[in-house]
């Protein structure tokens, strides 16, 4: 029998719109794949169809998510589509069949002998907690116009949910959050709603180069706290496992404490 394969954009309204069509295919479910990266050897027996992202689609997906399956399953679901694996819009998929065949929707994420629930489950826990990893170790660095600057380079895309955090904490400082993996910039106005914003080369190149301008006191206190980080260890108690348990090398590029320590744990 024919099997039917998606392409779909690798974003949340690429993937949201991909399972809308592929109820309008009007398929047995089992026969109709969802993927984000073209295969490099086509399959017999399979017609492959493009799907363009598509904002009123996507939105009827992620309401009849919400709806049916409840806040916390929908924020699982949603995170898992913006994780980097490449199998995601396949798992999201058919976790959405599976959710709405239930009798209680609201329980699809506790069937995890369903291997596409246990994927979604395991790769929105990751990005969980690469979430909080980023939450804990993001460095704001002030510039000389007061803005306050941060970079990250998280393997998934994590922007969206690092910010609130933030926008909570400091709601009268504008700065901005600088994906430089995805050249996305999450955009925070003092007094005002966030925003995110894809930035083009040449934005990039604008924000980097102003990004280096550092305010004085920034320049003097980040000196003083790295100087104080590298001298409050206890050599003989070094435990470099622990350490990196602790906090993961992927987190430290630009962790203040290392950009001018020039030296790990």
């Amino acid at each position: 029998m024919e099997e039917y394969y998606i392409l779909c954009e690798d974003s949340p309204e690429g993937i949201f719109s991909g399972i809308y069509d592929a109820y309008l295919l009007k398929k047995p479910h089992e026969r109709i794949h969802l993927m984000v990266k073209e295969e490099d050897n086509y399959r017999l027996f399979a017609n492959y169809l493009t799907c363009k992202p598509d904002g009123e689609k996507a939105c009827k997906v992620a309401r009849t998510i919400r709806k049916q399956f409840g806040l916390e399953a929908y924020l699982a679901i949603f995170r898992a589509v913006s994780s980097a694996k490449e199998d995601k819009a396949e798992a999201v998929y058919k976790t959405v069949v599976t959710g709405l065949s239930m009798k209680n929707p609201v329980k699809v994420l506790e069937n995890l002998k369903d291997p596409f629930v246990h994927r979604v489950f395991e790769i929105a826990r990751r990005v969980g907690n690469e979430t909080h990893g980023h939450v804990e170790f993001l460095r704001f660095r002030e510039l000389r116009s007061g803005l306050l600057y941060a970079q990250i380079a998280p393997q998934n895309d994590v922007l969206a949910f690092i910010v609130p955090h933030f926008a909570d904490r400091l709601p009268l400082e504008n700065f901005i959050i600088h994906d430089k993996g995805r050249n996305l910039f999450a955009v925070h106005p003092a007094r005002q709603d966030w925003y995110l914003y894809s930035g083009t080369e040449e934005t990039e190149l604008l924000i980097g180069e102003a990004a280096k301008d550092f305010s004085e006191g920034e320049e003097k206190y980040s000196e003083l706290f790295t100087a104080f980080f590298h001298t409050i260890e206890i050599k003989q108690r070094k435990n470099y496992e622990l350490q990196r348990n602790m906090l993961p090398l992927k987190y430290r590029k630009y962790m203040t404490e290392f950009i001018y320590g020039n030296k790990g744990l």
